[in-house]
């Protein structure tokens, strides 16, 4: 749990930000992301006090993480304020909710999306294999984290994510690569956040970069996956 709880109020705001800046050892961060909407706090109160802290200096940039179109465009519109420069959303082959809403209002409002989970929690991997045992060590097979992992136990997802293989191979790219070059294609992320337990898998996904995908090869991703993407409900 967070320093004093959660919460987006003027209270949490600055509680958060300065423990995270004790955390980190510094006077200031570049971009500090208010994560999930809060329902029971104003939103007049939660963005003054994120303007409060810009002006502060304890803060370059404000951004934030899963919140509903309709939220965006009412800070985005508020005088007197700081606004915002960042979504970062869940957004992978599989899961393309933001593309409903949140990245065509955040193109029209100048921000860029910072996303998270672009290989589906390794799925998109290909490391969770249809009817095999979930491989030892994984985020799947994690007390904490297991619960989460619903999509590595359906079958079907799983044999339409081994029919990308030979897109990634007829490329040259390795799966984790495709999954990456595809969240990057959009013009509107700005950066991928990855997660790594090695060396070489870091070294992996930064070759993704650059890498463009024609309309051919994204229509065959779409046409393997088909039923398997998910464009509203929870994100997971």
């Amino acid at each position: 749990m967070p320093d004093g709880g959660g919460g987006l109020s003027r209270e949490q705001v600055f509680t958060q930000l300065d423990a995270s800046l004790r955390r980190l050892r510094t006077d200031y961060v570049d971009l500090y992301q208010c994560h999930r909407y809060d329902w029971n706090v104003p939103l007049e109160e939660t963005m003054e006090a994120l303007t409060e802290v810009v002006r502060q200096g304890k803060a370059r940039y404000i951004g934030f993480s899963e919140w509903p179109e309709e939220k965006i465009r009412e800070a985005q519109a508020m005088q007197g304020v700081e606004h915002f420069v960042s979504s970062q959303p869940q957004y992978s082959m599989l899961w393309r909710g933001p593309e409903r809403d949140v990245i065509p209002a955040s193109r029209e409002l100048g921000i860029s999306q910072i996303v998270w989970s672009p290989l589906a929690q390794g799925v998109l991997t290909g490391k969770y294999k249809p009817g095999e045992p979930l491989p030892e060590g994984t985020r799947a097979t994690s007390q904490t984290m297991g619960r989460f992992m619903d999509r590595a136990r359906d079958q079907r997802l799983l044999e339409g994510v081994q029919e990308l293989r030979p897109v990634a191979d007829e490329l040259g790219l390795s799966m984790a690569q495709l999954a990456l070059a595809w969240v990057l294609r959009e013009e509107n992320v700005a950066s991928a956040i990855i997660g790594a337990s090695r060396p070489e898998q870091v070294e992996d996904n930064a070759g993704a970069s650059g890498v463009e995908l024609d309309a051919e090869t994204l229509a065959r991703i779409d046409e393997i996956l088909g039923d398997s993407v998910a464009w509203d409900g929870p994100a997971s």
